[in-house]
This record gives structure tokens, sequence and C-alpha cells, in this order.
């Protein structure tokens, strides 16, 4: 019998062969290399945690119920022990954190490893997880040929170290990029006689009209004209990049700024404080989750939010339909300061952004053996697994072309399309392999959805974002000592400011105690980081 090494040799060495045959014209596709179970050996079993996605966890407790790791077990062999912490957002992260300090950990754990405290590199060197380079390079065919043929894609994925330390979620198209923005209820502006704001003016007279107007029409005065939500703000720039920047970090070429010291901060800072006064901004603004949003919406008293083209448009769209038919909701620009000009910028995620990207531990046993399982997922039979499920279940080819079948599209249980997808695929959410463009286009079933992607592209020039820059480990612990503090203080003020708790006057105050807290250091480091990645 052959054993474990003389099959890596006899597979590498074909790899090889494969590789070596091709002309020096010739492209090496992705799809050239594959994984043949009966060459590689897979692990028997290994423990994953990853946070389960709401679309998920409504119908299933954990990714074993899903049919891409049903089918996946059947293919490799592998039995995942799945473990899911509970709840979201910081939940998610402190839960996180604990099983880290803990030492005691999975095989493999799917997280933002990009934005880990104090880095990627400093995980490497702590032995939480582990350099994957030569074992890709060696074990992992299919992501290997994939990296040569993209460099760009590599360069996000390595650190300045030089190192590969996940396995990546990956966007094939601009299209998968962008899918969130400014959404409003295109049936109030109809009853009201409005057109979609561009404007920050415009929305103001937009929002006072649906505020003094009763579209919802039940004599009420309920209406809660805008949501935006403060990580919203903070994060994506929602309403704020009409001012020319973003409140964290940006780059204005190649020079890193902090949106929240300048000058314009206040003045968008101050706006909202006007419309929150005024009732216009939603009263539980810095309060409001995913629940208290979706009973809003679906109460008929939500007029416009910041939302996903799936996740909003398409499924309060879905959960509307039988309460109410003239309920429709559209995309509207993001809005600039004056007409015809675009924000700096809108919701735009990079091909790689580091969430879902899946670590292998310093307590994996089996390194090898578990790199060759993830690469699957990048071979032309995973990629296909992983976006669109088990053929003859969740899809069908038609014409050559991978089509989701009415269990998806049109489920018999009645479930939303995002969640019905959610019990075969991951390509509605993320996950550890290249999302196809085919699931986005099926997806997008509504022509609002399908507008609001170019609508959010065309409205914004996007050319302030920075890059996915990494920081060394020295610098990622000076860094996290001053941003963790404050951030902390700089989420209480902004709220304090919207809501007219601290006054706008004290805004320079607000920017002093920020330099004091090591701003102007903290912009050095990115600063140092956009050269290091600019010069890989």
């Amino acid at each position: 019998m052959i054993n474990q090494k003389m099959k890596a040799f006899l597979f590498s060495l074909l790899l090889l062969i494969i590789v070596g045959g091709c002309s020096k014209d010739e492209e090496v596709s992705q799809t050239e290399v594959t994984v043949n179970p009966e060459e590689v050996g897979y692990p028997d079993e290994l423990t994953y945690w990853t946070e389960l996605h709401p679309s998920v966890s409504t119908s299933l407790e954990d990714l074993n119920g899903v049919g891409v790791y049903q089918e996946l077990e059947k293919i490799t062999g592998t039995k995942v022990n799945f473990q899911h912490p509970s709840g979201e957002g910081s939940q998610i992260t402190e839960q996180f954190n604990l099983l880290i300090a803990s030492g005691n950990l999975p095989d493999v754990m799917e997280y933002n490893w990009h934005s880990v405290q104090r880095g990627p590199d400093n995980a490497i060197e702590s032995g939480t997880i582990i350099r994957l380079n030569e074992l890709i390079e060696e074990y992992a065919p299919n992501f290997s040929n994939y990296l040569k043929q993209n460099p760009e894609i590599k360069k996000m994925i390595t650190t300045d170290e030089g190192n590969i330390y996940a396995f990546p979620f990956l966007r094939s198209d601009e299209q998968l990029m962008v899918f969130m923005g400014p959404i409003i209820r295109q049936d109030w502006l109809d009853k009201l006689n409005l057109d979609k704001p561009t404007t920050i003016d415009e929305w103001e007279n937009v929002l006072r009209a649906i505020k003094e107007g009763d579209p919802n029409g039940n004599g009420e005065n309920d209406e809660i004209p805008l949501l935006i939500q403060p990580d919203q703000i903070k994060n994506i720039g929602a309403f704020a990049s009409a001012w020319g920047m973003t409140p964290m970090f940006y780059q204005e070429n190649g020079s890193v700024k902090f949106g929240s010291i300048q000058p314009e901060y206040k003045d968008f800072l101050s706006r909202m404080n006007s419309w929150y006064e005024e009732g216009l901004l939603d009263q539980d603004f810095a309060a409001t989750d995913g629940k208290l949003l979706d009973a809003k919406v679906t109460s008929e008293q939500l007029g416009s939010f910041y939302g996903y083209t799936g996740g909003g448009i398409g499924r309060f769209t879905g959960l509307m339909a039988d309460k109410n038919s003239e309920f429709k909701l559209t995309p509207a620009p993001h809005p600039s300061l004056r007409k015809g000009e675009k924000a700096a910028r809108g919701h735009k995620d990079y091909p790689y952004s580091g969430f879902h990207s899946v670590a292998l531990t310093g307590d994996a046993e089996n390194p090898e053996e578990i790199v060759k399982w993830l690469d699957y997922a990048y071979s032309e039979e995973g990629h296909m697994l992983f976006n669109f499920g088990v053929e003859g279940v969740s899809y069908e080819i038609e014409d050559g072309y991978p089509k989701y079948t009415d269990e998806v599209m049109k489920n018999p249980e009645g479930l939303p399309v995002s969640q019905a997808l959610a019990k075969y695929v991951r390509s509605s959410y993320g996950g550890p392999f290249l999302q196809d463009v085919r699931y986005v286009e099926q997806y997008l079933e509504l022509p609002e959805q399908k507008e609001a992607i170019q609508l959010w592209v065309d409205s914004a020039e996007n050319d302030i974002i920075m890059p996915l820059v990494t920081l060394t480990s020295e610098e990622s612990r000076e860094y996290t000592s001053i941003m963790s503090d404050l951030e902390t203080y700089y989420d209480e003020m902004v709220i304090k400011f919207i809501m007219g708790v601290e006054p706008i006057d004290n805004f320079n105050g607000f920017v002093e105690t920020l330099k004091a807290m090591g701003i102007d250091r903290a912009i050095e480091l990115q600063q140092a980081a956009l050269k290091r990645y600019q010069d890989r």
C-alpha cells in the first residue's frame, strides 16, 4: 500500500507534469488542476469554529445541515465538528478572544484574521495560527494556481512580512462587491409627489415631507423618515461621505487622513443633530439592531434606511408582499452636497475583505490534510458546490448555466431566497471559496435590486478608500493600544453630538482629545503600512 508521503510526492509530481506541460503562451486555468479524492488524503475528522449566519440559524442548528457540507463529507470522507459562537457583532468578537486566550483551539477558525488584534503576523508568531505559504504551494494546487494567475489577490492576502495566513473569501466580480446603500420607500415618494433625493438638501426636504405628510395613511404621524446606524456612519461613511471624507481612515493621493478630525465632519454632525432634533432621524438610531429594523420596516413606520440589496430590498419586499401590495423599496444614490457631484465614498468591498477567512490553528495536528480539504473549494467541482450546491437539488445546468431550482427560488416552505439558499450553499454570505457572479445574477431577482448595484456604483467616487494594509506585530500592539480607547470615546461622543447631549460647539475639544489619545500616531502607523502595501 502506498503511504501518505508517497501519495503526496506522486501528486506533486503529477502537478509539475501538468503545469510544466503548458507552453509559455498558454494560461494555466483554475480548472486544469482538480482534487482527486483517491490520490489525496483528507482528514478523517476536524473541528471548525465559525459564526453561524442568521440566514442559516433560522432553520438549522449548525453548518452540518447545509447541503454543501453534507455533499463535501460524501466526497472527502471528512467529518466536520462545527463550533458556533452565539450572538452577533461584539458578542462574537468577545467569544473569539476568550477562545484564543484559553489556548484550547479547534483545528480551523473562520474569522476576519486580517483585522485580528495585533495583526495576523503576531498570531503566527505567537503560535495561534500557522503560516500557510509552503503548505499551499505543496498541498493546495487549485488555490496555488489561482494566486499565480491573480497576483493582486495574492498581494491582498499576504502580510508585509510575507505570510499568507488564511484561506480567503474572494469576490470575482464588481457586482459582488457593491451590496449596500441608501434605500427609500418609492410608494411614499409617489404619494408625496417627490423625486428620489440625490443631495443632502434634497434628502432633508424629502425626510421632512415624510414626517409631515402621513404617507402610511394611518393618521398617527408615526413615520420614521430615516434610520442610519452608528456603525454605518463610522465604517462606511453613510451620508458623511457627502462632505468629501469618511469618518475613519482614508487616503487622498497616498496621504492617510482620519475623517473625524476634519472640519467637514463637524458640518456632518451638525446636520445630523438638526435632523435628530427635528425628528427626521430615528430617535432610537443608536440602539436599533437587526430585529428592530425589521419591525420598523414591516410595521410601515420606516421611510428610508441604509441596507442591503438582498437582505434589505429583496427580503422586505418578500415579507410585505401579502401585507401591502403597494409597498415598494427603491435604491437612492449616495448623497452629495451639490447636484451633479458624487459622494467621496459609497459602500464598495474589496475582492478580499478579510471576512470569512479560515486559518489553521497551532493545535491542528494534520495541517497538510486540512489544507487539501480546504483547497477543494477552489477546484472546479468545489467552486460549483459552494456557489450552487448539489446538482439536481439546488441547481440544474441549462445551456451551460447553473440555474437555481424552485427549491431555492420559489421555496415550497415559503422561505425567502436568502434563507432557502443558505440551506444549500454559502454563496449568499461568504466562506473560504471564490464567489461566482452567476449567483448574484439570480439572487437579485427584482429590477430595483439590479438598479441598486449600478446606482450605488455610479453615485460614489470611492477613490479615497484605504487598501487592506497590514501592520507589523510591533505596530499592531501600539495601534491597538491607541485605538481601543480612542474608538470607545469616539463612539460615545458621536452619538452625543447627534443627539445634542454634547453641544456641537465642543467639536474642537473632541478633536483635541482624539489627538491627546494618539490619533496622529495612529495616522503615522497607517501611513507606513500604506507605503509598504504600495511597495509589495
